[in-house]
């Protein structure tokens, strides 16, 4: 997260609301997705970077970041900035946990992601099962950002998301 450590704790609370719609147990603060908020009194600018370029789940965040401070008397404006680039060391640890137990691989550091997704490592482990016997099933899964494994030993398909860096 970038420059938003000094946001009040309403604030906070309603960004706790807004999720991914990609991966609905993350909200905009695990994500890290989150650059700047500026408050003066009930109007808050909020400054978002994609995952990606081309995001398809930004405009659906604005939608409901809007929504969500709309319903709190606030009026948001929410803005795109694509600098400096988002990158995957921004989702929380916590996000990290979710994304786990949720079923999505978390993302691995830039070689070994490379080295999985060509299919060189099995380093990506399954949510399922906890093996670490997984192949590269296609470069892309459910979302772009994202790549679909398999396990040999419990059979399931899982995601894993893509490091960006």
């Amino acid at each position: 997260m970038i420059n938003i450590s000094n946001i009040s704790p309403e604030i906070e609370d309603i960004l706790q609301t807004v999720y991914d719609p990609e991966i609905p147990v993350l909200t905009v603060l695990d994500m890290g997705i989150m650059r700047r908020v500026e408050q003066e009194g009930k109007k808050v600018t909020l400054n978002i970077s994609p995952t990606y370029s081309g995001c398809p789940a930004m405009d659906m965040i604005a939608d409901d970041l809007k929504k969500a401070f709309s319903e709190k008397g606030f009026e948001a404006e929410v803005k795109l900035v694509l600098s400096p680039a988002w990158t995957t060391d921004q989702i929380s640890e916590e996000g990290k946990r979710k994304m786990r137990e949720y079923g999505i691989a978390s993302p691995l550091d830039p070689t070994a992601d490379k080295d999985a997704l060509r299919g060189e490592s099995k380093k990506v482990k399954c949510t399922q099962c906890g093996s670490m016997n997984t192949l590269v099933v296609s470069q892309f899964g459910s979302t772009a950002c994202k790549a679909l494994f398999k396990c040999k030993d419990c059979l399931e398909p899982f995601d894993y998301f893509k490091c960006l860096r």
